[in-house]
Order: C-alpha cells, then structure tokens, then sequence
C-alpha cells in the first residue's frame, strides 16, 4: 500500500496513511516520510499500536536520540519520557504555554516524536504555529527592528527552582517527573530567525518563554518586542490544531513550528510517550 499524505488545511500538518510503523521502514520510505515532514512540519500517524520498542526504532530513522533534560525518563527506558496527567490531578497542565522544545540548548533538536496511549474523550489538543509564515510574513517595519537580532534563550522559568515547576510548585502533586535544577539557569544564544539546516527557509527559533531577552536591547525594551513578537508569532492564520486520538505518532519540526498544550479534560487521565530527535548544527541566521 502506498503512503498516502493528507494535508490539514491549517498552517500546517498533514496526516499520514499506508504505513507501518510497528514495522521497520525502509531507505525509500524514510525518505517519503522525511520530505512530508519537511513540507508540512507536522505529521500525525493514526492507528498506530507501537511499543515504546517501535517507537525507538522510529526515531532512529530520523537521527540520534536528543537529550531530554529536567524530565526524568519512564523506567527501562534512557530515552522515553511520560507526557502524563492524572485523572485526579490539579496542577496547571504542562507546557501550555508556546515554545519549541529544548530551543535553550547549544544545538536544539531537530524533532520531537509524541505517541498518544491513554487519550480523554475531549479537550488535550496540541497547537501548532508555523514559524517559517511567521518569518516570511513579516511586516517591513517589524522585520527592520528584528533583523540580526540574537535571542538568549533559557530554561530557568520553567525548570529553575524557582521556576513554574519549582518552588512555585511546592506541595502540587503531577504525575509527570519533572525534575528542577539551578542548571536550568544556564544561558545560550541563537539567532531570532535562523535557517533551516534542510530546507533553508528562515523561521522564528521559540519565543518569549524560553527566550529571556534579545541581546543589545535594555530590559524593557527587549521586553516589549518579545510580547509583541510572540502575538505575531502566534496568530490563527499561523496555526494548526491537532486533535489526537488513542494510538496516534505524531511527530513535527521543532525547528519549523512553535507548540503548546492545551487541557480541557479534567477528571480524565492522559498519558503519551515523547522521544526526541537530535539536532545535527548550531542554528545559524537567516
């Protein structure tokens, strides 16, 4: 059966049929798979019954495992990490806020690979935002005011232990394992826009979050364009909005997309299993 690759209509994603991935996949197509990936940033993959073996195996296609910091891998496992909420949990609900994963590292990854086994019956959907229209759309005088800019990137809000999952957190109970560290601290510049080390288009690389400040700017200053870059980046024409169904892969560009979850399931439990595929090249601009 030939793969058969269904465009969302959004932004971006697509949908992928006529492919097993409990199966090893062969040169060609992992080259099929590849260039949709690069094309629509964000592919889904129903019916889908992978082990934590299968999905391994799957992200070795693309390249190296990533180092997933702050979050400690499922047991037996070096490279699988729990996205989990619990039925009963009443904490705020994990990385629902706009990001791209990890963008705080020296070489961020190239993608991230998510496997939805436990899936409430409404609500978790995950959002999308083209950073490439983000990029390409911009307004002339915005992009005089960001071209060249560097971003110095950090994962101290979140993961410091001061950060939201720190000391702010003290006493809230999650299922996930999230682990905080004064590491989390540590600083790492990349260019605002970078260029895609595959397919060359520029794309914003994260946003406001994970990026602190924009270097040679004041605080304020560097601030205020932040906020403002981040409702640009961010708006619906930019979005995709994926609904996931139990036994779905979906994997997407960390460096062609923004991400963020949603809730909407209270009193439902939601468990995915993620693995990341490592970068190959510090992001260089555009």
């Amino acid at each position: 059966m030939a793969i058969e690759i269904t465009p969302s209509g959004q932004a971006c994603g697509a949908t992928v049929r006529g492919v097993d991935l409990t199966r090893s996949l062969d040169a060609p197509t992992v080259g099929e798979i590849r260039a949709a990936w690069l094309e629509h940033h964000v592919l889904a993959f129903p019916e889908q019954p992978m082990s934590d073996d299968d999905l391994e195996r799957f992200t070795l296609s693309f390249g190296e495992f990533g180092d997933d910091p702050f979050i400690e891998s499922v047991d037996g496992r070096d490279h699988v990490i729990a996205v989990h909420r619990a039925a009963d949990e009443a904490a705020p609900v994990f990385a629902a806020s706009w990001h791209s994963d990890w963008s705080f590292q020296e070489i961020p990854p190239a993608g991230t690979c998510l496997l939805g086994l436990v899936i409430p019956p409404g609500g978790g959907d995950t959002l999308f935002a083209d950073q490439h229209l983000a990029a390409e759309l911009l307004p002339a005088d915005l992009r005089a005011r960001v071209e060249g800019l560097v971003a110095v990137h950090s994962a101290g809000v979140a993961y410091g232990r001061g950060g939201i999952y720190g000391d702010a957190e003290e006493g809230v109970e999650r299922a996930m394992r999230i682990v905080t560290s004064d590491d989390a601290d540590r600083t790492q510049t990349h260019p605002l826009i970078c260029r895609h080390p595959e397919n060359g288009r520029p794309a914003f690389l994260s946003c406001l979050g994970y990026i602190r400040a924009l270097e040679g700017l004041d605080e304020s200053e560097s601030s205020a364009l932040l906020l403002e870059l981040r409702r640009w980046q961010t708006q619906d024409r930019f979005q995709y909005r994926h609904r996931w169904e139990p036994e779905m892969l979906v994997m997407w560009d960390n460096r062609s997309v923004l991400h963020m979850a949603t809730g909407g399931y209270d009193g439902h439990e939601r468990l995915l299993h993620r693995t990341t595929i490592a970068g190959t090249s510090v992001p260089v601009a555009a």
